[in-house]
């Protein structure tokens, strides 16, 4: 295994922080260990305490060190919100080379000149991304590498975002001891997993919905055209099953989580279970449909103000449907709902790889691919994300932490992950 090949995820969410670690073998990925934690110090998306959102990344990071033996040196970063703003950029430069041979640094300097514009002081350039070069008047070329010209140009889009955001978000990832090899939009990085080229050509709506935002990103024409996040997620979802039917927030979360349904008809009266009552000490008996009912109304509200706010935005039509991705989006019946109210063809997207076959790792694996395919086209230097470490995935009884032991002598990477791939599946 080479470590450079190796490629960290974080991505920072309101309910749960997750950390995955793969290894790119040419243009596949091979998904070696994966970290969750539940998420403390993040509100709507938005970091609210630092010292929490450090504790919490660090649970998720040790998780995912522990399961293949590996010290965590740097990830690559995501990050979306309002504060995120989409421009087009262009550069122009002449090919350097005495051969007229276009190579890694033309590409270095057409890319820096198209970051040349007036950006205001409270804003940060995170990445720019080509959507073509042009050589001497020929268009539409992904890689010009090897090509011979005499002017090479890029036409892309600059991304810039809020400095006060980017900031706290690198504060924390520092103060967790990790280096960031990179920073990604992340609704762009979860366009390159559950979205089709064909679908992003046609017109399509991809919908993140987590915890505490809903992130939405329209795609045409292969590009990403806007981005919006709307402060509303399966928190909310929680919060109204606890007020309506008084039971304790984490109490309401676990009855979401195992008997939740978004749409009525498929929800059972005959699942019926017991849930505490606030203010009382007796227990309340509730049935499948008293949650779905609920349920049903925030989620109907979600897709509604989408819909408005596509509308607002000037997007009508979307001949490539809605595609659903975020860990809400694995609940029973939210396909049903999301065709109803969309009105329009609707599928759900989960990577396919094993370990992490569910929507709420989208935007990890995202991160690692789109960061690869940027390293590709860009020509950047991605620290080294991993180094040998000190203990390895032993399996524990359940309910038993882990804990750190003395690397084995003689004990290799493959025998590391086939024990976490037994202890994952048990």
């Amino acid at each position: 295994m080479n470590s450079e090949d190796i490629f960290v995820s974080l991505d920072i969410g309101t309910s749960s922080i997750k950390t995955v670690i793969g290894e790119m073998t040419g243009s596949s990925l091979n998904v070696i260990g994966v970290g969750e934690a539940d998420s403390h110090g993040i509100k709507k998306g938005s970091i609210v305490d630092i010292d929490s959102t450090v504790r919490s990344i660090k649970q998720a990071v040790q998780q995912a060190e522990r399961m293949v033996g590996l010290n965590i040196k740097s990830v690559i970063v995501g990050i979306s919100g309002n504060h995120i703003e989409l421009r087009p950029c262009r550069g122009v430069v002449a090919v350097s080379n005495e051969n007229h041979e276009i190579g890694s640094p033309d590409i270095e300097r057409v890319i820096s000149a198209a970051q040349v514009m007036s950006i205001p002081p409270e804003r940060e350039i995170i990445d720019v991304i080509p959507e073509q070069f042009i050589v001497d008047g020929v268009d539409e070329i992904n890689d010009p590498r090897g090509m011979i010209g005499v002017r090479l140009e890029m036409e892309g889009t600059l991304i810039t975002c809020s400095k006060t955001v980017l900031h706290n978000l690198l504060r924390c990832v520092e103060r967790s001891g990790l280096q960031v090899a990179d920073i990604c939009l992340q609704p762009m990085a979860l366009g390159s997993v559950a979205l089709s080229a064909d679908e992003k050509n046609l017109g399509v709506a991809l919908i993140d919905m987590g915890g505490g935002a809903t992130s939405v990103s329209v795609f045409d024409q292969g590009m990403m055209l806007s981005t919006f996040e709307l402060p509303v997620g399966g928190n909310h979802i929680t919060k109204d099953i606890s007020i309506i039917q008084r039971i304790p927030l984490a109490e309401a979360e676990q009855l979401k989580i195992d008997h939740g349904t978004a749409t009525v008809h498929t929800a059972s009266e005959e699942d019926t279970f017991t849930a505490s009552q606030i203010g009382s000490a007796n227990k309340q008996t509730l049935n499948q449909r008293d949650l779905a009912a609920i349920i049903e109304a925030r989620m109907g509200e979600m897709f509604d103000i989408i819909m408005e706010e596509l509308q607002r935005i000037g997007i009508n039509r979307l001949p490539g449907g809605f595609v659903l991705t975020g860990g809400v989006a694995a609940m029973p019946g939210v396909l049903d709902l999301a065709v109803h109210r969309l009105s329009s063809s609707v599928r759900i997207a989960a990577p396919d790889y094993i370990g992490v076959r569910e929507p709420k790792y989208t935007g990890c694996i995202g991160l690692i691919q789109f960061a690869c395919h940027n390293v590709k086209i860009q020509g950047k230097e991605v620290a080294v994300a991993v180094e040998s470490g000190d203990f390895e995935a032993v399996p524990q009884p359940e309910g038993q932490k882990q804990t750190r032991h003395s690397r084995k002598s003689g004990e290799g990477m493959t025998s590391k992950v086939r024990n976490w791939f037994k202890v994952f599946f048990e």
